[in-house]
């Protein structure tokens, strides 16, 4: 899939192309699969069952939401029908220049706290690894924690305990406690993502899904940028200063 979009010299993979990749890395992504017809939407939400999620499928329309590109919980046959078309002429009008691809339709999953993973390249350093509160929280609260690649279990949860949002993890107020092991082994995937492809500048699970013991954790929404030119890790930046990098990017 990387090679594929770098030989066209695409560097924006979408939502679907993303998690094709974060599954092969053994996180837990909802059933979907995209239709480019209205009655082959409603044969995919049949298969999968309701209540479905349906999702525009455009490589040049980043966020989908501003377009109208997303609705959910859609509970019927007749419902996939009407979404397909809603979807499709909203984005003609909204964004009439965006390729449309397709409309993803989607499994909607078991809600949980919303939580971000991601990771981004320094161009000193290399990739570095963020933590915070998902969905709008991460843009108000600013509530990060940074560490820079490769990662182990004690730095992921130490990534988690640096941030102010911890206690809700912990089930602060009477509320269950959140599966730690699932957001920092998915936080060390990521780290051995980043290793394995350093071809990829940046990646965004947003939002990641996480309940308390025993409740899957779940990739809701995704995204991947790549960059242009170097193919491999000593080529891909230039290295850390002769003193090396501090191994903690710290929290904000």
């Amino acid at each position: 899939i990387i090679s594929r979009h770098l030989k066209i010299n695409h560097i924006q993979m979408g939502e679907v192309e993303a998690k094709e990749i974060l599954r092969a890395y053994d996180f837990n992504v909802p059933d979907g699969y995209v239709a480019n017809r209205p009655e082959e939407a409603v044969e995919i939400a049949e298969r999968i069952g309701f209540p479905v999620a349906m999702k525009i499928v455009s490589p040049d329309i980043v966020h989908k939401s501003d377009v109208g590109g997303i609705k959910l919980n859609i509970s019927s046959s007749d419902q996939v029908r009407d979404t397909f078309d809603l979807l499709t002429l909203r984005v003609s009008r909204r964004a009439p220049e965006a390729r449309l691809n397709g409309v993803y339709v989607e499994k909607m999953c078991v809600r949980g706290l919303e939580v971000i993973l991601g990771m981004t390249s320094d161009s000193q350093f290399g990739p570095m690894l963020m933590f915070g509160l998902g969905g709008t929280f991460v843009d108000v609260l600013k509530d990060v924690s940074c560490y820079l690649v490769p990662i182990t279990a004690d730095e992921a949860m130490q990534m988690l305990m640096e941030t102010r949002s911890y206690a809700l993890l912990k089930g602060a107020r009477g509320q269950a406690d959140v599966d730690l092991s699932a957001i920092t082994g998915g936080l060390q995937r990521i780290s051995q993502l980043a290793t394995d492809f350093p071809q990829i500048k940046e990646l965004n699970i947003n939002p990641f899904f996480v309940g308390s013991l025993g409740i899957k954790a779940m990739v809701v929404d995704a995204r991947i940028t790549l960059c242009r030119g170097p193919q491999t890790q000593e080529e891909a930046f230039e290295g850390p200063a002769e003193s090396g990098p501090p191994r903690r990017a710290g929290s904000k």
